[in-house]
Formats: C-alpha cells, sequence, structure tokens
C-alpha cells in the first residue's frame, strides 16, 4: 500500500535525523542541539501552563544585565536552558540575554564546536496576564581554533553565519519554529504524547502582509521619517491599502502571527533608545534568519540585518522584519536618514 507521506506522523527528532541524513559529512553535533533545545522547550511549556497555579508568577527581585526587572520565569527558563545544553560535549560556550558574560560548559564537561545564544522567555512581562511568551536561540559555529573554552570572538559573529536558529511560541499551543538554512519548519507540542509534531513544513510568508506590530505609544520620539514610514503602512497617505495593526508587544508572537498571515514588525530607534531596543545576537538575528528563509527580509532601516556585524554581547538595533515587499517600503522611506 502506498502511503501520502504528507500525513504520516513526523516528530521533530525524526525530522532532524532526517534532514541530517542529507549531509553526509554531518556529525550529529547540530542535531543533537536541536533536540536538546527541544527538550528545553517542553519543559518550559511545563512551567508556562502552570502560571497562575505555582509560584512561577511576579518578580524574581532582581534585574538582569539590561537593567530590567526579571520575572521569576526569566530566571527559571535561563536556568532549565543552560542546564539542558551544557554537558552534551556540542557546546564550547553559551550567552543569554539574562546574564552579563559568557556561560562557560562546566570543567568536567567535553566542549565541541559550536556556541548557542538565546533569550530564554521574551515578553516575560507579559506572562502575568496569559499573553504568550516565547523562547528565541542561534547557533553558530565556532571560530576559534582547538576544543577550549568559546570567546567572544565566537559569538560576535554577522547573522548570516549563523547554522540555526529558531523560535518557541507558548500560546493556545506549543509551536517549535526553526531553521537550518534549509527553510523553516514549525512543530506544535502534542501534550498527551510530549512530542513535537511536523505541523508547518516549509513556511513561507506572503510577499505582502495584512498586519502592522509597532508600539504606537512611541510615536512622539520618533524622527519624522518614521513616522510618515507609520502613516504610510495604515494608508494615511493614500498610497497603499491600511494594514491591520496588531501589536501584543511579546516579540515572538508578533513575529510569529505576521510569519504565517504576512505583515510587518517595526520597533524603529527612537530618542529614548536612539540605538532601537531589541537585542542584535538574542533576537534580531534569529528571527531575520527565519523569515529569510521563509521569504520575508529583516533591515535596521539602512541595512540588511544578518550582513551587521556585532562589537558586544548586548548591542541592540532598530528592528524592521517581515514580508518582503513590506520592508522594503521601509528601505526606501528611511534611505534618506
Amino acid at each position: 500500500m502506498v502511503r501520502n507521506t504528507y500525513t504520516s506522523v513526523v516528530t521533530i527528532e525524526r525530522y532532524i535525523i532526517e534532514q541530517e541524513r542529507l549531509h553526509p559529512q554531518a556529525t550529529g553535533a547540530l542535531s543533537g542541539i536541536l533536540q536538546d533545545l527541544a527538550l528545553a522547550a517542553k519543559m518550559i511549556a511545563s512551567k508556562v501552563r502552570l502560571a497562575g497555579l505555582v509560584d512561577v508568577l511576579g518578580e524574581h527581585g532582581t534585574e538582569n544585565v539590561q537593567g530590567e526587572s526579571q520575572k521569576k520565569l526569566d530566571v527559571i527558563s535561563n536556568d532549565i536552558i543552560v542546564k539542558a545544553m551544557d554537558h552534551g560535549g556540542r557546546l564550547c560556550a553559551m550567552a543569554s540575554e539574562e546574564e552579563e558574560g559568557i556561560i562557560p560548559i562546566p570543567e568536567q564537561f567535553r566542549r565541541g564546536n559550536y556556541v548557542l545564544l538565546f533569550d530564554p522567555l521574551d515578553g516575560s512581562s507579559n506572562i502575568d496576564v496569559n499573553v504568550p511568551v516565547g523562547t528565541i536561540f542561534s547557533v553558530l559555529r565556532r571560530v576559534t581554533k582547538g576544543n577550549g573554552v568559546g570567546t567572544l570572538a565566537d559569538m560576535l559573529q554577522s547573522g548570516y553565519k549563523q547554522v540555526a536558529a529558531g523560535y518557541v511560541v507558548y500560546g493556545s499551543s506549543t509551536m517549535m519554529v526553526y531553521t537550518t538554512g534549509q527553510g523553516a519548519h514549525g512543530f506544535t507540542l502534542d501534550p498527551s504524547i510530549g512530542e513535537f509534531l511536523l505541523s508547518h513544513p516549509d513556511i513561507k510568508t506572503p510577499e505582502q502582509g495584512r498586519y502592522l506590530s509597532v508600539n504606537e505609544a512611541y510615536e512622539q520620539h520618533w524622527e519624522d521619517n518614521v513616522r510618515q514610514l507609520i502613516r504610510r503602512y495604515r494608508g494615511m497617505d493614500g498610497k497603499r491599502e491600511a494594514m491591520n495593526v496588531r501589536y501584543i508587544g511579546s516579540l515572538v508572537a508578533d513575529f510569529h502571527r505576521n510569519l504565517l498571515g504576512g505583515g510587518l514588525f517595526a520597533y524603529p530607534a527612537n530618542a529614548k533608545s536612539p540605538t532601537g531596543k531589541l537585542r542584535l545576537l538574542y533576537e534580531c538575528n534569529p528571527l531575520a534568519f527565519i523569515c529569510e528563509q521563509a521569504g520575508g527580509l529583516a533591515i535596521d532601516g539602512h541595512q540588511r540585518i544578518l550582513d551587521i556585524q556585532p562589537t558586544h554581547l548586548h548591542q541592540r538595533s532598530p528592528y524592521f522584519i517581515g514580508s518582503k515587499a513590506d520592508v522594503a517600503i521601509a528601505a526606501e522611506m528611511l534611505a534618506s536618514s
């Protein structure tokens, strides 16, 4: 009997292994990293589902390196990822949005040829009111020689050098989307069996989108050309059909909706954040990699996000990401600034 392969059950582990087989030179290390990240995502999802029932809501009483108040789930999620990833022998170092410096691999564990950068719980300020939150990750191949401790040089690479990137959205369902440069693929967690199942193969974002995600409370702090750009998206200058404004305030949730439905997420620089607010290594680069693999684009207003050479771990950037035609408008209208 001939079976339709598109209706077969494909777990994320099976999919990762099948993709690995397409590359005879693969060592399996990257596959192992992705599988460990999927496990960490399941563990975080279980904590998010219990929010309000156990003591994981509210402030932790500490600040992260950005000077932002940490939620309890920020700290819990950060610890889950570190402990899930530090012993596999595949990484030489990690870095987190929640920690100031490099997270070393403990001396008792073997070190590998990759580094992991991650935002453990993006949008966590919304967790107390049951708004979707997410995890974002980026994987780079180390550039330093040998098998020693990872260095800043291994971390500070342009986004186009990423070998894998992904995000997990914890919402009405838990979904993991990742890319290794062979398209963007989505997996939905079936809680009854505890497995991520392939639900969105080869995601393609529409060329032009319906949704505009931007925090217009900052309009008074924008430069004039940014104000004109947002007016264009809203159809207020008569030069295009108005986009629907949908802003959750959780980057992963806004990006996920726009990736599937088409649209643009914008976080321009403003007088309060002249270099932008979003973190290049932990947020901008990984989502840009996914977006481009889905046929979209991401820029900082002047150049492609993935071409930026980072200079420090917690570097920030203005951000315009989404459907290619919509991002092209931003590139055109902001070119003169």
